[in-house]
């Protein structure tokens, strides 16, 4: 049995690898939205379920020709491996087979992609969700006295190695890019294959001559058919419950981990590694107990509504890490934990160790995890705070916990009066949780709160300190700073700008600034609720929107510059600070900048914003530049907080302080001058020129470090740099 543990472990370590970096290897090719988002992670669960199922219809047909389960179980994890180093290629297929398409409509775009997506994902997720089934039935042919709670035992295991799975892949990416993560994985499924096929032709004579065997030995854990349909409604709930308050965690406790890749795996940790310890307990309770007590489903109730008082601003003993964490921890684990325990339960309960019946239960939980983040962020959270939706998906637990009679599996606890009012009892709690606990938005007396099927957006302050956050991160505010991101490459082309786009909408400060110089502007923005904010923040805002030449798309900004046929004089970026938040290195990477040289006109100047970073992240980048562009200037913030680039495939003029300031037409040089801290444009930007540096000089801070690229994200993977002694490095680790 000890082989089957490890089989499994090493199996759910792999799957999480392959998910963190297909979907990242996935957003890079068709666009950072949370619509494709969603479509990758429903095709990777729907391959799962798929799989799951399939091989459970198969082991019922052909069960008996099934010599050896083993080898089918090598043979699936062979395959898994050969997909992880197939998919990459299967991803850029399909973007060079949208390209050809040239497709602008989003909803064919999604479609189209979503459709090569599932060609790409499915299959090879298939043969992921093939390997319990399959397990099962090994453990049957050999071991049948542990066969009615192999499924639980598996998914212990699976779970278990998911749990690392979330956690030392962001360590091999920093060291070997996703690419070579790929190949670490596959190397994993290569050896537990060849492991397995070995063992195989050791163990077939005696799994031959056991497989007809019955065993009396266990407690008989098949559901009556009256309950079986009851116990799949309940699979099917705590996969959609799961996903979908999954969603709102990531809401709830951004602004207390921040949105770097190290955040999300945090959460998603925390809650493996809850859901193993579930588990754990199942395994342990099962050995005597065949019924589950009736109060466990209001607990579960109570549990879905935690969230609301540990990420609750009311919630605030420090703002260290260490309580953001224990924010957390202590309000998603009992959730996970509780899941762990109940859907191994379920499906045992429902299988009764069956191959074909576990496999089935399984793909029914992997249905409600498909429809859960669907429901949550694209039907609900759009329409209902994070406070109702955790209620919505808390409502149905809280009703069976109080009416349990339901089930019809358990006669003789529902009459145990304990157990009752334990059951009223939660609810109670529940329903004192839900109407006590504040949102994040309720410590902003001034604000405007929207929310889409993206993120929660809350424009708050006023004056001056007027701010935007998305999810709780502070993403800017009004300064000076968004005003040169417009100013100054504009007044430094060598011909009279006719255009002009900006990646990042944000507060829409950089975006008016454009429109001040009486040209076409393009503002991009992932968020739908941010450009709906802009007169929040600028009273003229209604007149600009009005005008002919001013243009805002909701969209991803790479898709849109790979998706758009359209020139620019200025293409300005302002990514999302900070400089390590996830997805970001896809708007500093050199193959970024190739899609960036095709729409910019001859002469065009592209503007890319850095916010300070360590001495990696500034060489990375600079050198990106340098790689992609012959002429690249860089200056100092005005503030020293962060750098302006302005890149080139022709020479830059470099003019004075008052030469740039004689091509401002009169409006912009009102705008720039709008908040100072100069009074004159020419001395505007006499403070901007003082702060020149060169790329050479920020490239020597971190010589050694390549330029970013979309499989080494240096800004967003650090964490070994930061740990390693002084003079180690990522670099050195790979060489």
């Amino acid at each position: 049995m000890l082989w089957y543990f490890v089989f499994f472990l090493v199996s759910g370590f792999c799957s999480i690898l392959y998910e963190i970096v297909w979907l990242r290897l996935s957003i890079a090719q068709f666009g950072v939205t949370s619509g494709l988002v969603s479509i990758v992670l429903s095709m990777f669960m729907a391959g799962l379920g798929l799989g799951s199922w399939g091989s459970g219809r198969i082991i019922r047909r052909y069960g008996e020709r099934i010599r050896s389960p083993l080898r089918f179980y090598a043979v699936a994890e062979f395959m898994i491996g050969v997909g992880a180093l197939i998919v990459p290629f299967q991803l850029l297929w399909g973007r060079h087979f949208l390209e050809r398409f040239s497709i602008s409509s989003p909803a064919a775009y999604y479609l189209v992609s979503g459709f090569w997506i599932a060609l790409t994902l499915v299959p090879w997720c298939a043969f992921m969700g093939a390997t319990i089934p399959l397990g099962m039935l090994a453990i049957k042919r050999r071991f049948q006295s542990e066969s009615h709670r192999s499924f639980s035992f598996l998914y212990l295991a699976n779970v278990l190695g998911a749990v690392a799975g979330a956690c030392v892949p962001l360590l091999i990416i920093e060291v070997f890019g996703f690419r070579g993560t790929l190949k670490a994985g596959a190397i994993l499924n290569g050896i537990l294959a060849l492991t397995a096929l070995t063992i195989s032709f050791g163990r077939s004579l005696a799994e031959q001559g056991s497989s007809s065997a019955e065993s009396s030995s266990h407690l008989d854990l098949r559901a009556q058919p009256a309950a079986s349909k009851r116990l799949l409604t309940l699979l099917f709930a705590t996969g959609l419950t799961s996903m979908g308050a999954e969603v709102v965690w990531i809401r709830q406790f951004t602004p207390y981990l921040s949105t770097v890749v190290y955040a999300f795996a945090t959460i998603l940790g925390v809650y493996l590694a809850s859901t193993f310890i579930g588990s754990k307990i199942y395994r342990y309770w099962a050995r005597t107990h065949a019924e589950p007590v009736t109060w466990m489903w209001g607990a579960l109730g109570l549990c879905t509504l935690l969230p609301l008082l540990t990420a609750s601003p009311q919630f605030h003993p420090h703002s260290f890490y260490v309580y953001s964490l224990l924010r957390l921890v202590l309000g998603i684990a009992p959730f996970s934990l509780i899941l762990g325990f109940v859907t191994p339960m379920l499906v045992d309960r429902w299988s009764g160790g069956d191959s074909d019946r576990a496999g089935s239960a399984y793909a029914v939980n992997i249905l409600g995890c498909i429809l859960g983040p669907l429901v949550a962020g694209f039907l609900l959270l759009p329409l209902i705070s994070e406070r109702w939706v955790l209620f919505v998906f808390a409502l149905p637990w809280l009703a069976l916990g109080v009416n349990p009679g339901w089930l019809a599996i358990s006669p003789s606890a529902i009459r145990q009066r304990w157990q009752r009012i334990l059951s009223y009892g939660l609810t109670a709690a529940a329903v004192l949780l839900l109407l006590k606990a504040q949102g994040y938005e309720d410590q902003f007396a001034t604000r405007e709160v929207l929310r889409d099927n993206t993120a929660t957006v809350i424009a708050t302050g006023e004056g001056m300190e007027r701010r935007l956050l998305v999810n709780g991160i502070g993403l800017t505010y009004l300064t000076p700073l968004t005003k040169v991101m417009a100013h100054l490459p504009l007044a430094s082309l060598d011909h009279p700008p006719q255009n002009a786009l900006v990646v990042c909408f944000g507060m829409g400060t950089t975006f008016r600034a454009l429109m001040s110089w009486d040209i076409a502007v393009t503002g991009v923005e992932l968020v739908p609720s941010v450009p709906r904010l802009f007169s929040f923040y600028h009273a003229d805002a209604p007149q600009i929107l009005q005008s002919p030449q001013a243009h805002v798309v909701v969209d991803d900004g790479r898709r849109y510059l790979e998706s758009t046929s359209e020139q620019y004089d200025v293409i300005t970026l302002d990514p999302p600070p900070p400089v390590e938040a996830a997805g970001t290195s896809l708007l500093y990477s050199k193959e970024f900048y190739t899609i960036v040289k095709e729409r910019l006109r001859p002469g065009g100047i592209l503007h890319q914003w850095l916010p300070r970073g360590d001495a990696v992240t500034q060489a990375a980048v600079a050198r990106a530049l340098k790689e992609s562009f012959p002429y690249v200037r860089v200056f100092h913030a005005i503030d020293k907080r962060g750098f302006n680039f302005l890149a080139s495939s022709q020479p830059i003029v470099q003019r004075t302080a008052h030469e740039l300031a004689e091509r401002l037409p009169a409006a912009a040089a009102a705008d720039f001058i709008e908040w100072g801290p100069e009074h004159t444009a020419e001395n505007q930007f006499a403070l901007v020129l003082s702060g020149e540096t060169s790329v050479d000089e920020m490239i020597a801070g971190a010589p050694s470090t390549p330029a970013l690229q979309d499989d080494r994200p240096e800004n967003e993977y650090y964490l070994l740099r930061q740990r390693l002694p002084q003079g180690w490095s990522p670099v050195i680790l790979e060489k």
